[in-house]
Order: C-alpha cells, then sequence, then structure tokens
C-alpha cells in the first residue's frame, strides 16, 4: 500500500488491538480510515458506509474475544475494519481483485469471518442461529449482529427480532446511519441515554438489582414489580421502543463514533445477562469529506482503472422505460432500494406517483407487482440477477401461477467479477425457465432492449429481460446488426445466407463476444464456424422451432451451447431437449459449454471467465476438438 502507518503494521489479531490505550485507538482508527479510502479508491468497493463503523468494530474486537464469539455483519458494507483488525491487513490492497480479501465476510477467507454474506437481512436470523446452538451446547460464547437501518426494509430482520429470546448471549448492534428508527423525543429521553453510557451506572444498577433479588421471600416479586413501574413511567414520558416491546434489553441511542461511548455501552450489554440490543448513531463517510457530503454517491466505488462509458444497460432501461411511460399511464417501476444502481433514478423523477421504491424487500416487490397487474396496471420491476433469488416462491404462486403480465428487468446477468459469487447472475435462466408461460429476453443491443421492453409491457404473460452490467459491445453490433434496424426479437446468425458453416455455435448475452473472439482465433478455420445469437430464450418450443429452420438449411456436423449461467437447468440443457425431440440431435454432435455448477474462487490473473472455461482461448480449443 501507498501508506505506511504506525498502528496498522502491528494490529495482527483482535488480541493487539486489546493493547491499546484510548489515546492510541482514536489514532489508529485514523490510520483505519485513511487505509480504507487508500485501497477502495483504487479498487473499487464500499465506502461510506465502512468508515461509519470504524470505531464500532474496533469496539466489538476489543470488548469481545473473536472468534471464539461470534461476529456477524449484515451484508458485509461494514466489515472492512472487521478485515483489517483480523490479519488481513497486509493483503488488504487486493481487496476485490482475483484471488485477494473479498468484499464480504467469508467462511473461507478467515476464522474471524463466522457468517458469509453479500445480501442484506440475513445477519440476525444467522446470529440467532449462533446463539441457539451456544446455549444447547452449554457454550458461554457472545454472538454479536451488527447491521443498518437499511436492514430494516427487509422482512427477514422482522421475522428474527420476533424470534428473540431474552436468555441467549446475544448482543444486537443497531448502526443507524441514514434514516431515524428511535423516538428521540424531548430532554428526558437524551439525559438517560447520557445516563446509560456512564460505567457507573451499570455497576449501581447491578448491585441495585442484586440487593432485591436477595430479600427473602419477596425479592423476584419486587424486583418484576419495580421493573414494571419504570417501564409505564418511561412509556408514558416518552412513548415505548419498538425493541423492547420485542423483549430486548435496549440501550441507546448513542453516538456511535465516540469510541469511549461505544465501549462502555458494549461492556453494559455484555454484563446485561440477557438478549441486548445496542443503538448507535454513526455518521456515513465519517472522516472523508466527499463522502461525508455525498454518503450515496461514495457507498459504492468503481475501482480506478474500469473503463468509463456515457451509457450502459441499466441506463439504457430508465430512458426505454421513462419513454414508453409518456405513452402509457398504465407504465410503473418499481425497485428494491436499488434505483440508481438499475437506472430508474430517470423514471422516479419524471413520474413520481407510479414509481415504487419498496426497499430491500424483493419478495414483497414480486407480489406487489402482481397485485398492481391484477388491477391492471403494467409493472415493471428492474432488480439484480442475484437479488431476484430472493423472491422465487413469489414469481411462482403469486405472478406466474395466476397469468399476471408482470415485467421483470434482470440487471446484472452473467458473472460479477468485483463483487464475487454473493453477486453472480448465473441462476436466473435456470431457476425461470422451469416456470411455465414465462418470456425470457436476453438483448445485447441497447436497440434489443427498448424493443423487448416494448414487447414485454405490451404481452399478457410475465416476461424476464435479462442484460449484463456494462455497455453494449462495438464488436457485437458490427458482427450481427451492422447498420440495419431491429424490427423483431429473434435468432441471428453472423454468417450470410450462402454460407454452410461446418459448426455452429448456439449462444446469447453478453458471452457472444468470447464466441467471436474464438471464431476468429481459428483463422484458416472460421469460416467453417457459425454463430447463432438468440435475443430470447423461453419459450424454448419456440426458439428450437425457429432455430431448426436455419439448421435445415445450413445442415451443421456440430452445434456448440455456450452460455454465462450454470449448465443445469440452463440454455443448453432445455434448448438441446427441445431440438433433441425435433430430431437435429440424432444427426450432429452437439456439446455444451456453460458456468461451472461450482462455487469458484479466482487466482491473481484470472478471470471468472477463464476458470470456467468459458473464456475465448477455452472456445476455441473446444471448437477444434469437435
Amino acid at each position: 500500500m501507498k501508506n505506511e502507518y504506525r498502528y496498522l503494521g502491528r494490529v495482527n489479531s483482535p488480541e493487539d488491538v486489546k493493547g491499546l490505550n484510548s489515546e492510541e485507538i482514536n489514532a489508529f482508527c485514523g490510520e483505519i480510515r485513511e487505509c480504507i479510502v487508500e485501497v477502495t479508491e483504487r479498487n473499487g468497493g464500499h465506502l461510506a458506509s465502512n468508515l461509519g463503523a470504524v470505531e464500532l468494530s474496533v469496539a466489538i474486537h476489543k470488548v469481545f474475544n473473536c472468534p471464539k464469539d461470534h461476529i456477524i455483519f449484515d451484508v458485509g458494507h461494514q466489515s472492512y475494519t472487521h478485515k483489517l483488525l483480523t490479519g488481513r491487513y497486509k493483503n488488504f490492497d487486493t481487496l476485490r481483485r482475483p484471488g485477494g480479501i473479498t468484499g464480504f465476510t467469508n467462511r473461507d477467507e478467515s476464522e474471524y469471518d463466522c457468517f458469509g454474506a453479500g445480501h442484506s437481512s440475513t445477519s440476525l436470523s444467522a446470529g440467532l442461529g449462533f446463539a441457539k446452538a451456544d446455549k444447547l451446547s452449554g457454550s458461554d460464547a457472545y454472538t454479536v449482529v451488527v447491521f443498518g437501518d437499511g436492514a430494516f426494509t427487509g422482512g427477514m430482520i422482522h421475522e428474527a427480532l420476533n424470534n428473540c429470546e431474552r436468555d441467549l448471549k446475544l448482543i444486537i448492534i443497531l448502526n443507524e446511519n441514514e434514516m431515524s428508527i428511535s423516538k428521540n423525543i424531548g430532554r428526558f429521553a437524551k439525559s438517560i441515554s447520557k445516563l446509560r453510557r456512564k460505567r457507573g451506572y451499570f455497576k449501581a444498577k447491578k448491585a441495585t438489582v442484586s440487593f432485591i433479588k436477595k430479600l427473602p421471600l419477596i425479592g423476584d416479586w419486587l424486583f418484576c414489580k419495580i421493573r414494571d413501574i419504570k417501564k409505564s413511567f418511561k412509556n408514558k414520558l416518552y412513548g415505548s421502543n419498538y425493541f423492547e416491546d420485542m423483549g430486548l434489553y435496549y440501550l441507546g441511542p448513542a453516538d456511535g463514533n465516540n469510541y469511549e461511548d461505544v465501549e462502555a455501552l458494549l461492556d453494559a450489554a455484555k454484563g446485561a445477562g440477557e438478549s441486548v440490543l445496542v443503538h448507535l448513531k454513526t455518521q456515513k463517510g465519517k472522516g472523508y469529506a466527499p463522502a461525508e457530503e455525498n454518503p450515496n454517491k461514495y457507498h459504492g466505488l468503481r475501482p480506478s482503472d474500469a473503463p468509463s462509458a456515457e451509457s450502459d444497460y441499466s441506463r439504457e432501461l430508465g430512458k426505454a422505460i421513462s419513454s414508453l411511460a409518456e405513452n402509457d399511464e398504465k407504465i410503473c417501476a418499481i425497485t428494491a432500494a436499488m434505483s440508481s444502481g438499475t437506472g430508474l433514478d430517470r423514471f422516479s423523477s419524471q413520474f413520481p406517483s407510479r414509481f415504487f421504491d419498496v426497499g430491500i424487500a424483493e419478495e414483497h416487490a414480486v407480489t406487489f407487482a402482481a397485485g398492481l397487474a391484477a388491477s391492471g396496471y403494467k409493472p415493471v420491476f428492474a432488480v439484480y440477477s442475484s437479488f431476484l433469488q430472493r423472491s422465487y416462491d413469489q414469481i411462482i404462486h403469486d405472478v406466474a401461477l395466476q397469468r399476471l403480465p408482470v415485467v421483470f428487468c434482470v440487471d446484472r446477468a452473467g458473472f460479477n467479477n468485483a463483487d464475487g459469487p454473493t453477486h453472480h447472475g448465473l441462476f436466473d435462466v435456470a431457476f425461470v425457465s422451469q416456470i411455465p408461460e414465462i418470456k425470457i429476453y436476453a438483448p445485447v443491443s441497447y436497440e434489443g432492449l427498448r424493443l423487448s421492453l416494448s414487447e414485454a409491457v405490451s404481452g399478457s404473460c410475465a416476461s424476464v429481460i435479462r442484460y449484463p452490467s456494462g455497455s453494449e459491445s462495438s464488436e457485437v453490433i458490427e458482427a450481427f446488426y451492422k447498420d440495419e434496424k431491429i424490427e423483431k426479437i429473434g435468432v441471428r446468425s453472423d454468417f450470410s445466407d450462402d454460407k454452410k458453416p461446418k459448426t455452429l455455435i448456439i449462444t446469447h448475452g453478453r458471452i457472444v463476444k468470447e464466441c467471436i473472439k474464438a471464431k476468429n482465433m481459428l483463422e484458416d478455420q472460421k469460416d467453417e464456424v457459425g454463430i447463432l445469437l438468440c435475443e430470447y430464450l423461453a419459450p424454448y418450443g419456440s426458439l428450437a422451432s425457429e432455430i431448426f429452420e436455419i439448421l435445415k438449411e445450413v445442415r451443421p456436423e456440430n452445434l456448440l451451447f455456450v452460455e454465462e449461467e450454470i449448465k443445469a437447468g440452463g440454455f443448453g440443457m432445455m434448448l438441446s431437449e427441445e431440438l433433441r425431440k425435433l430430431g437435429v440431435l440424432d444427426i450432429v454432435k452437439y456439446d455444451v459449454l456453460a458456468a461451472t455448477d461450482a462455487f469458484v474462487s479466482r487466482r491473481e490473473g484470472e478471470s471468472y471467465l477463464s476458470v470456467s472455461g468459458l473464456d475465448a482461448a477455452s472456445i476455441a480449443e473446444r471448437l477444434k476438438n469437435f
């Protein structure tokens, strides 16, 4: 790394953190922020949320004993400091790089990461599992769960809170960094919060409780009466607290960027002898002025060497749906807390009454869209492929089964090189293909995206339009579209009608670019290879019939299906089965190249395509061996 750090260089484990005094810790937190800014500005990553969680992460490791005590971060957007404190400083400059440290917690990466993450709202459910397991086994370990207020827009957090038990060694840290959940009413509430942050308060409270409970005959009864009177008095003054109503002991709110306050509250929580919720308020981007002033912009950074583009599929989706909505008042747009990432900012500004951000609640988003569709509206739900996984039941039960014309715009299809396996879009084709009466589009151009959307919103069945991150490819446009206007979605070829290639590659989506490169690698043999590009996938019966007509003319000897998804239940398997019914596979050799059906990791210098055998060189090698 660019900078040399006085404290970071000597902290190799949580035990080293415990050896720092309060003055050293304040300087240490400053170094952590410098390091996180330095690496994320170069490699990309989640900056603002991590900068806000520095003090609380240091305090957790000072008070608790990880890895014996379990620390679980929701999503992983706040785990960078945790990584630096648990022996990963020397490799931190590899963050989000091939073979390097992942951007989220990862069980395979470190014993200090007890539970992996990448998606929101899972932490408390997992934490309950750990805490309950410790109780069953007689362990005295603590479980510490850290989540942000954004997690409350997802149903799992509420489901987990509903299942919390008082007698667990469970410490729940709510890191509120954006919206106000708590009731901060008047001086009384502030005074109570301030009092609770003083260590003497908890000592006195503990001694008093112990004395009362030891009174003969009436001790336990008197303690319960006093506790009930206190709660009633407090509720009359400034209202009840959601977390206390759920049966949790509540501490806070407190300044989560004040290290001394955070450590004091965590010490108190540890000694409470029951499940505790610690409520902290932190500032996103703390200590880095640009991120403090614009935390949304600095939530997630792209790598400094990432190519910039004037447009991409997400922004083009936003333009297309806004254009259609100008002439159709029934079109609505839905996002699950990803309006910017999915390109819907434009629509939200132009049609605010028809734009719905439901928060991190994909299941709700799908059923909500089904309700809109059943009422005669035309809902478009724009969502990342990896997040659509969370709503599979709703797609089947609430949309497809009722034949409702909901449109799913599935962003980030294919491999996600930066975020890795938690965000790969490799499963949507396989799991959607199993559902009857759904049409799947796979545009590889902006014009194809617009045409797919136009068809889908006017259709009578559910539709999925899947597209990758990034921009359309000039090589793909040149090979398959040239100057012609796209008037319908179908199957396109890169060879003229008078050519009869010996081998045909049948593919769809972004991976077609690798197929073009592979064909060009064959030099003298490249005229023997042709590519069929499918702009839609399902219904596979219709697609197979269209391809069958082409195959009757070309009469190839070999077929190679290439897809950037899992093989099981995917494009190659489904389409080849339909072609088999037509007798095609009885007279040709065929093979399927797809992403591995295992969860893959990369080494330095590798891409996910090369690891999975889907890069141009691997495709070319397979073509040679037919």
